[in-house]
């Protein structure tokens, strides 16, 4: 039972060896009945969100619903939460988040909701308590803006948007 628990355990919080910051978590009313983010293993990076939603979503092709979480977070100021979409979901019914990474800010207090868009070619039901993206917590580091007339040259310079090509890179 003891190494159940330490499994169960670790992927709630962070892993041994790995940096850890403590993040407060509220659960909005009626929502006793799902999980709080957890970790599918104590590798895994992001925490699963579920769906706190009343009754079944339908999203069709094309179409867009914003899923509640049925939680608010207080991410640490010099941290941000990301919100990113599952592989799984995207790749077997095209259920993407269409802004994502979405952002959550330090100063932040409602309710995770989350974007699905549904990319695939079928109608998608998102039910309670389904898996439907992933929360990853990271440093936000603060810029200290230099302005300059002019930056410093790179081989690449204003190169972007396909500029390095599509196909294997020769070797010099």
């Amino acid at each position: 039972m003891g190494a159940d628990r330490s499994e169960e355990n670790a992927t709630r919080g962070a892993a041994p060896g790995r940096a850890s910051v403590a993040v407060a978590i509220a659960r909005r009313p009626g929502t006793g009945d799902l999980p709080l983010p957890s970790r599918a293993t104590a590798g895994s990076s992001g925490y699963d969100l579920h769906a706190a939603v009343e009754g079944d979503v339908v999203i069709d092709p094309g179409g867009r619903a914003l899923i509640p979480t049925g939680f608010s977070i207080a991410v640490p100021d010099g941290f941000e939460a990301q919100i990113r979409p599952r592989s799984g979901l995207a790749l077997r019914h095209g259920i993407v988040l269409p802004n994502a990474p979405g952002t959550i800010d330090s100063d932040y207090r409602g309710e995770l909701k989350v974007i699905l868009l549904n990319a695939g070619s079928e109608a998608f039901t998102v039910r309670r308590g389904d898996r439907i993206a992933q929360l990853v917590i990271g440093p936000a580091i603060a810029a200290d803006w230099q302005e300059v007339a002019a930056l410093a040259e790179t081989g690449r310079g204003t190169g972007g948007f396909g500029h390095s090509g599509s196909g294997a890179v020769e070797k010099t």
